[in-house]
């Protein structure tokens, strides 16, 4: 199981990969935190996918990935950003994707959350009226597929809304319209520099009185929030202000470890892309804490902190590389291949360490696999030869 790491400079280092954790699958659900992963898509390998075309996805390792989150006791959150929605995945994949997802997810009674978003209509600049009626298209879809909702921050909301009155407008036209209660996503400048001003300000804090507002007038409408601002004190602060009746979802994949274990009884549960590259990592560290051992949960959890930040790294919107590149280490999908040519968004060397992190935080499944098969992209390379 050894391998080579290449540093910025070309300098090769060799490292023997650890053996895989033991973790036990669970045989009853998670109790202590509620956990979904933001999972990928995996497209053909043969396929044209290239910048700019529709995506064509390789559905049985797709949905395999979803059977193996599903098996580790973890939620499903699917077309969401990780599955490259504005990166790659288009209206016509990302409606196949739920459907096919949520007949996956009532065939082993896996938890399903959907992003719904306005991202099918094309034109960048539309009006607060047409925004509404772009959710509620999606909306409706989701809902008659039997999906759980995530309602996504939109480009197009982030465009046209002059005020903070004009996010509370919106959002209440469209909850009104949702048949359950749903999530809503706050996700920041990071993940998409064009959500910057998202609920009405740059200024987290203002942003996050509107957001409160929002979730105690709709209190009836709205399960939750899932905040992806990749900062802990932000997140801490709208959670100790929100309903009984709404579920803080953590989105940090910077500070996740602190936020799901908490503290005086305060903290948040799990919605993060993170998850989908440390399924297994995630579940045992959940059960841990199921079985009220903290020490437990952040020995386990506690070292995939600093593979998530790798993976994670400036340019943030990048992430998805790393995740379908340690789902091709894992062998979840046969090719380290991406919708929309993505895979090459990452250098050898940015790599090079979520190889090394990944092997210290106990986050490689199957360390001769991935030994294998990251020599093999090595030599593709010619790197060390």
């Amino acid at each position: 199981m050894k391998t080579s790491l290449v540093a910025a400079d070309g300098t090769l280092t060799s490292i023997t990969l650890g053996e895989a954790p033991r973790y036990d699958k669970p045989t009853t659900p998670l109790r202590s935190r509620i956990a979904y992963a933001a999972a990928h898509v995996v497209p053909k390998r043969w396929a044209d996918n290239v910048p700019g075309a529709p995506a064509d996805i390789d559905w049985e390792e797709t949905l395999g990935y979803r059977h193996h989150l599903w098996s580790w006791g973890l939620g499903v959150a699917d077309a969401m950003d990780t599955a490259q929605r504005n990166m790659g995945l288009d209206a016509a994949a990302t409606r196949e994707l739920i459907r096919r997802s949520a007949v996956e997810s009532k065939s082993v009674g896996g938890g399903l959350l959907v992003g719904v978003n306005t991202d099918h209509v094309d034109d960048e600049v539309i009006s607060l009226d047409a925004v509404i009626a772009a959710y509620l298209e999606q909306l409706h879809f989701a809902e008659d597929q039997g999906a759980g909702v995530v309602l996504m921050a939109s480009r197009h909301l982030a465009r046209a809304a002059t005020s903070a009155a004009d996010y509370e407008r919106v959002y209440r036209e469209v909850l009104s319209r949702a048949s359950s209660p749903v999530v809503l996503h706050w996700l920041g400048a990071a993940f998409d520099p064009v959500l910057s001003d998202y609920f009405g300000s740059s200024e987290w804090s203002d942003s996050a009185q509107t957001v409160v507002r929002i979730i105690e007038d709709n209190a009836q409408r709205i399960s939750g929030i899932k905040m992806s601002l990749l900062d802990a004190s932000a997140e801490i602060s709208v959670r100790s202000r929100l309903p009984v009746s709404a579920t803080m979802y953590t989105g940090d994949d910077f500070n996740y470890v602190g936020l799901i274990e908490g503290a005086d009884g305060a903290y948040s549960n799990a919605l993060l892309g993170a998850f989908a590259a440390i399924g297994p990592t995630a579940s045992a560290a959940i059960q841990a804490l199921d079985h009220s051992d903290v020490e437990g949960y952040r020995r386990i959890l506690g070292p995939s902190e600093a593979l998530s930040r790798q993976v994670f790294r400036a340019p943030t919107f990048y992430y998805k590389t790393g995740i379908a590149f340690l789902s091709w280490l894992n062998g979840h999908q046969s090719s380290f291949s991406m919708i929309g040519g993505l895979h090459s968004a990452r250098s050898l060397p940015h790599l090079s360490e979520i190889v090394r992190l990944a092997d210290a935080a106990g986050a490689l499944e199957l360390p001769e696999l991935a030994a294998e098969r990251w020599n093999a992209m090595l030599g593709l390379n010619r790197v060390g030869r």
